[in-house]
């Protein structure tokens, strides 16, 4: 009965009136204008969420790049009155300046000795904490303590490690039956113990980058391999290491772009030597020198221009490295 009665309401119902768009009252003016203007919101919305990023780069990073550029120009002198345009000459007398020379060398010296072992030794430690260790999240955040502690300590306790007569490391090569090493006076050994703080420093970090590629590589790849018998040393060699390529590459690149720029570490490793780098510059790197040359000898301008061959370089280094992982990935596709 309510049935019919519904079905009777329903025929005898006047029929209700189209329902009305906001957009009728609009004529096609308005609405093609705000369709243009969704369709700029749309389309140039993006660049004005990320605007602020680059607006801040110009601002700290582009303009004293450029202006550093624009200083190296001239012969600009803290408090002279005046800083002549002199053109390349920075740029000559600096190419024919053998402490900047002893200074490049140095650097790629340091540079070499601590990346070299850090990228081994990071890529062994990732797939030490791949494992299924016990408490294996505490020994994950356990590397990366020597990263987020004080360099400027890390740095003074690395130098009274290395100390010539009460050092540590010394003590120990003397109870093996070695002679004691000058840290600080040989050029090798100080090259080598100024690696060894940037290693100890860096390592973890790496490490567990290594760790997070190590991590996103399937684990159907190696039960496959295992399947066909492959051992744990042979899954490492040709599964692991191939895909951990682009990011080895990475951690290269950034390795390089620090270590060329190395400063504190040297500088606090002998505190009595300052920017010299020791008696006869055996360890002054080029950002030292850089140092020296513009804040105690003033010379902005020859620091600038030293501040751009550096920037050259890097950027040179980082080509090469960029040029050299496109041909790998073109061959491992090929």
């Amino acid at each position: 009965m309510t049935t019919v009665l519904s079905v009777a309401r329903g025929r005898g119902a006047e029929p209700r009136p189209p329902r009305r768009d906001d957009n009728d009252d609009i004529g096609p003016g308005k609405l093609s204008w705000r369709y243009r203007l969704t369709r700029l919101d749309v389309k140039y919305s993006p660049y004005v969420y990320i605007a602020p990023f680059f607006v801040l780069f110009a601002v700290v990073g582009l303009f004293p790049l450029l202006y550093t550029a624009y200083i190296s120009l001239f012969d600009w002198e803290l408090g002279a009155d005046e800083q002549p345009f002199v053109g390349i000459d920075n740029y000559t007398a600096l190419l024919a300046d053998s402490q900047f020379w002893n200074a490049m060398v140095n650097t790629f010296s340091i540079f070499a000795i601590s990346t070299i072992p850090q990228l081994v030794i990071a890529v062994l430690l990732a797939a030490l904490l791949n494992t299924a260790l016990r408490g294996r999240t505490g020994w994950r955040m356990g590397v990366l303590l020597p990263y987020v502690a004080s360099l400027v300590a890390l740095t003074i306790i690395f130098g009274d490690l290395f100390g010539v007569q009460y050092g540590t490391i010394n003590n120990i090569i003397e109870t093996l039956g070695f002679g004691r090493i000058d840290w600080q006076a040989d050029r090798w050994w100080s090259h080598v113990a100024i690696a060894t703080m940037v290693n100890w420093r860096w390592t973890g970090y790496n490490a567990l980058i290594v760790l997070a590629a190590m991590q996103a590589i399937p684990r159907d790849v190696y039960e496959a391999a295992w399947v066909d018998g492959a051992s744990k040393s042979r899954q490492f060699l040709s599964i692991t290491l191939p895909m951990l390529r682009p990011t080895l590459i990475f951690v290269v690149v950034t390795s390089t772009i620090g270590g060329l720029q190395i400063f504190t570490e040297p500088l606090l490793f002998a505190p009595s030597a300052g920017t010299n780098g020791g008696a006869t510059n055996q360890y002054q790197t080029v950002v030292l020198y850089m140092y020296q040359a513009g804040f105690q000898s003033q010379d902005l301008g020859y620091a600038s221009a030293m501040a751009w061959v550096l920037f050259i370089v890097i950027i040179a280094i980082a080509g090469i490295n960029f040029l050299l992982t496109r041909k790998l990935a073109s061959s491992g596709e090929a």
